[in-house]
Order: structure tokens, then C-alpha cells, then sequence
């Protein structure tokens, strides 16, 4: 063991498959989460049944703030913008630029297939009319997740946007004025001071009041990272709104041989593991000279880290681990099934090395390319799935708020050819009212006996 206290696994000869992968490598489990979605499913259920009234009560409760208000009035949010420093508007706008770039490439063509008869059946993509951001406000300030919410949903074409983001007692009951700022940069203006599970609840189904400033129109899809009250009450709205990936506690997973630079593997797990206490940091190596070394270096720069306390805690916990492995085609299936959030490839031929892993949020290729880069201005997302959830689920993009409707045109002539074929699969099914109704179609079509 290092002096922070970080676990050392030997997986050489072990299972590579999923379960066996994340019962050596757990994700950490909240304390407090025992009887969490209970209590979310209430809050929801108030915030549902009482409107404003009850978010003002939880906001009481868990924030230590009256409100009077949800919506952040115009003139607060313009002072946030104006109070920028000329170095931090550049940095949003650096990031703004460079985030609009990629989502702006990422937007569909419509798919089209012509069928024999003048037949066709096409794909076209459509923006959801109405999205809601969620933005953290806890031990840390998320202006760049502003960002990353936003600016594919802008790409996508959805016409109205709406921020919700907790309430700040140093800010007169106002989200931070970072993330105001940041909004304003990005030209919206309709923002809720509004945090936890509450915001959810008040997105996914509304909140209507005579007072327009305690109203909350509802929202066809919420996104953004947020605490496991968040994750939770995202979890228990979905179908009735879409939601993005499961936004649990932060990971990164560093898949290394021998060659890589100890330094940067232990800044790197340090930069996560200032997240959260929960935050996983996991290095996976068949090289037991770089576990040493890296473990060295943990002990070397953690004491002097801003947030130390934190990252001991991270590096501490069951969730995070130096891992010993056969080679790194053995690592390879390791991470796979792990399927971090984040992962970086700190190889000899990362490209070739990464492009083997069927389990990740996001991929930094190569030690030149730190998840910190990807956290505020490589132009990527940095909301990605979290909990293993990567293997199904994809971080936030353009395509988070589109949605496909399938276009079909076919002229009397394009239907004689699927006459048996249609007449076939109705009886088949036991259906015969879809037959008689595709037979009406042609003239003098017999009646139905």
C-alpha cells in the first residue's frame, strides 16, 4: 500500500468478463443513497402535487434559502455577464467556439430509399421542441458544463432552452453567477434557481403558478451531470421526458505498458479524483515498475494538492485501484468491461490500442491528450456516461436532442407487388382487418365476406 492508501490489484491469470471485472473493481456507493430513490420518488411527488410551494420547501430544507422566486430575473443574469474578467469571457468563448464546431458537425442528413412504383421511405431528423439543462452548483462551479449542454442542443435546432441550476446563499439565492454568465454568453436567458431533485420533477412535468417568475413550462428532454439525487430523479422521469446518460460519480481509468510517464498518470487520477469523494481513478498496467512508480508519485503530489482531502478520499476508496494485468490485450479486456467514463491510453500505439476498446465514454488517445483537455475545450462533450453505463449509452451530443420520424409515400402502383406479401403476414398474425384495409386500396377491391 502507498501512503494514499490506494488499493493494488493483481489480476494477471484473472476473469476478463463484465461481472467479474467490476466485482474486483466496485464504483462507489453513496452512504446515504440506502433508501434514495424513496425519497426522490417523494420529492417528486410534491414538487408534482404542490408546485412552487413545495420547491420553496425544499429549498428551505436542504439549501437554507427563501425563495419568492424560480426564474432569475434578466438584469441579474446581463451583471453576471458584464462581471467577467476579459480572461475568463475568452476562456468560455474559446470553449463556446470549439464545442459549436463539433456539434455543428455532428448534425444528420435525412436518409432516403426508393422502392419499385415510385414508393418511398425516408428518415428525417427533428429537434425535440423543448430541452432543460441541469447545471451543478455543489463542491465545485460548472460554468463549462453550461457550456457542453447547450451548445448541442443549439446545434440540434431546439428552439427553446431552459437552464436549471441550484440556488447559492452567497448569491442572494441566485445560481453562481459563472453559470449565468456562461448562459448569457450563449444567448439564454430563461434559467431556474432550482438544484436537486426538485429541478427534475419541475422540468419534467411543470410547474404552473399565476406568478409567470414561479413558473416552470415543461421540458421534452433533460440533460446535465448532477449529484445522486439528480441521477436518481432522472432515473424515475424517464418516459416522461428523454434523459441523457447516467450522470453517477466521475471515473477515469488509465490503460498504460511500460513506456508511460508515472508523473502524468498520478496527475491525471489526482486531477479526477478533486472531483468527488466517490470519484473512481484506476490504473490498469501489465508494467509492476509503473504501479511502483506511480504509486510514488501519488504519495509524492497529493499532499500538496489544492483539494487533498478530497483525493485522498477518492484515492482510498473501493472504487479506485493500481491493476496489475497479463499484457494489454488482457488490460484491453479489462477496461472494456469496466467501460469507464473516461478513458485515457498512455501506450505505444494508443491509436491502434484504443481503437480495440468496446466499453468507454470518452477516449483520450495518448499522454499528450489529459481528460482535463476534453473536461473544458477540446471541443468533445464532457457529459458521458458513468457506472459501467458505457457499454450502452453514449455521452451528450447533437443527437441527444433529435429525434427521427419515418416518412413514407406509396403510389397505388408500388402496392400491387405486396399484395400476397401484406394479404400473408395479416392472416398470419391473426389480424385480417390489416389485409382488407391494405386490399381497399386497390379499385374494385372485393368486399370483405
Amino acid at each position: 500500500m502507498t501512503s494514499t492508501s490506494i488499493r493494488i490489484v493483481d489480476a494477471r491469470g484473472a476473469q476478463k468478463d463484465r461481472s467479474a471485472v467490476r466485482a474486483e473493481l466496485p464504483r462507489a456507493r453513496a452512504a446515504e443513497a440506502e433508501d434514495l430513490e424513496s425519497r426522490v420518488s417523494e420529492t417528486i411527488a410534491r414538487v408534482r402535487t404542490d408546485g412552487f410551494a413545495a420547491v420553496a420547501d425544499l429549498t428551505r430544507e436542504f439549501d437554507g434559502i427563501d425563495l419568492t422566486a424560480l426564474r432569475v430575473p434578466e438584469s441579474t443574469i446581463r451583471d453576471a455577464s458584464a462581471a467577467l474578467t476579459p480572461q475568463m469571457r475568452r476562456a468560455l468563448e474559446h470553449a463556446i467556439d470549439r464545442a459549436r464546431a463539433f456539434a455543428n458537425a455532428q448534425i444528420p442528413t435525412p436518409v432516403s430509399v426508393d422502392y419499385p412504383g415510385g414508393a418511398t421511405v425516408s428518415l428525417i431528423w427533428e429537434p425535440v421542441q423543448r430541452a432543460g439543462v441541469y447545471v451543478p452548483g455543489g463542491k465545485a462551479v460548472y460554468p463549462p458544463s453550461v457550456v457542453m449542454n447547450v451548445v448541442p442542443a443549439q446545434a440540434a435546432g431546439v428552439g427553446s432552452i431552459a437552464l436549471v441550476s441550484p440556488p447559492q446563499r452567497a448569491f442572494d439565492g441566485s445560481p453562481h453567477p459563472s453559470i449565468l454568465a456562461a448562459a448569457d454568453l450563449l444567448g439564454i436567458d430563461e434559467i431556474y434557481a432550482i438544484g436537486g431533485a426538485q429541478a427534475i420533477a419541475a422540468l419534467a412535468f411543470g410547474i404552473a403558478e399565476h406568478d409567470a417568475e414561479r413558473t416552470v413550462p415543461a421540458v421534452d428532454v433533460i440533460t446535465g451531470p448532477g449529484n445522486v439525487y439528480v441521477a436518481a430523479a432522472k432515473r424515475l422521469v424517464r418516459g416522461t421526458v428523454g434523459v441523457d446518460a447516467e450522470a453517477g460519480a466521475t471515473e477515469v481509468m488509465i490503460l498504460a505498458d511500460g513506456s508511460a510517464d508515472p508523473f502524468l498518470i498520478a496527475m491525471d487520477m489526482i486531477c479526477q479524483a478533486e472531483h468527488d469523494e466517490n470519484a473512481a481513478a484506476i490504473l490498469v498496467t501489465p508494467s509492476g515498475s509503473l504501479i511502483a512508480a506511480v504509486g510514488a508519485e501519488l504519495d509524492r503530489r497529493t499532499p500538496h494538492t489544492a483539494n487533498r482531502e478530497r483525493v485522498r478520499a477518492a484515492l482510498g476508496g473501493a472504487q479506485s485501484a493500481l491493476v496489475l494485468v497479463d499484457d494489454i490485450t488482457h488490460g484491453v479486456e479489462v477496461v472494456s468491461a469496466y467501460a469507464p467514463e473516461h478513458l485515457e491510453v498512455h501506450t505505444e500505439d494508443a491509436a491502434a490500442v484504443a481503437g480495440r476498446i468496446t466499453g468507454a465514454g470518452a477516449i483520450f488517445i495518448g499522454a499528450s491528450t489529459p481528460v482535463s483537455l476534453g473536461d473544458y475545450a477540446a471541443g468533445s462533450n464532457h457529459v458521458l456516461p458513468t457506472g459501467g453505463t458505457a457499454t450502452f449509452s453514449s455521452g451528450l451530443s447533437v443527437f441527444s436532442f433529435l429525434r427521427n420520424v419515418q416518412h413514407i409515400t406509396y403510389p397505388t402502383a408500388a402496392l400491387a407487388s405486396l399484395r400476397d406479401t401484406i394479404t400473408t403476414l395479416s392472416r398470419a398474425e391473426s389480424l385480417p382487418a390489416h389485409g382488407d384495409a391494405f386490399e381497399a386500396r386497390f379499385p374494385h377491391a372485393p368486399p370483405t365476406p
